[in-house]
């Protein structure tokens, strides 16, 4: 595909297929992410892949912790994880003085991620509901001496979302002089 055609296409995916994703494509996408910009090349990402057990009990553990809220968005996002082959955590180190341009420099390694999936014919979800349960996470994959920022579900897509609205270039724009 050509790139426009990707950003074009690239669709937040929650129902998946169950087939199996290959070692190869997963280090294809994560090699996208590692190419990606980052503030002062500091490149402050680390990716835990998981999958199978691992993956279900993430999803399980954010049920457990969601808040108690209206708001069943962690419910989900995790039955999401449990249908997806592989659930990519998002790491940076903890207590760094580069707050901002770490996040930042992360949003672009894992938008490389989302693009490439799309290119590959794979669907992803951008997760960031996994903030609710950082710490049994963490736990978990024994990284507690690393700050969980997101999580990416990838998997073959099992559904074609519609696009959702999007602003108008004009309302988004101002040019100055």
């Amino acid at each position: 595909m050509q790139l426009q055609e990707v950003i074009n296409t690239r669709k937040s995916i929650r129902k998946f297929k169950p087939d199996k994703i290959s070692e190869n494509l997963i280090e294809d996408l994560i090699n996208c992410a590692r190419l990606a910009p980052s503030a002062k090349n500091r490149q402050p990402w680390k990716f835990i892949i998981t999958k199978d057990t691992l993956k279900n009990k993430i999803a399980e553990v954010m049920i457990e912790k969601e808040p108690k809220s209206n708001n069943n968005s962690v419910v989900a996002t995790a039955n999401a994880i449990k249908q997806a082959p592989i659930l990519i955590l998002v790491l940076k180190p903890k207590l760094d003085e580069n707050i901002i341009s770490d996040i930042l420099s992360i949003g672009g390694a894992i938008e490389h991620i989302c693009l490439k999936a799309t290119d590959m014919g794979l669907g992803s979800l951008w997760i960031r509901d996994t903030v609710y349960a950082q710490n049994d996470i963490l736990k978990l994959i024994n990284y507690e001496n690393m700050e969980l920022i997101s999580s990416i579900a990838i998997g073959y897509p099992n559904e074609v979302p519609v696009s959702r609205p999007r602003k108008k270039l004009n309302e988004i724009i101002e040019w100055k002089n």
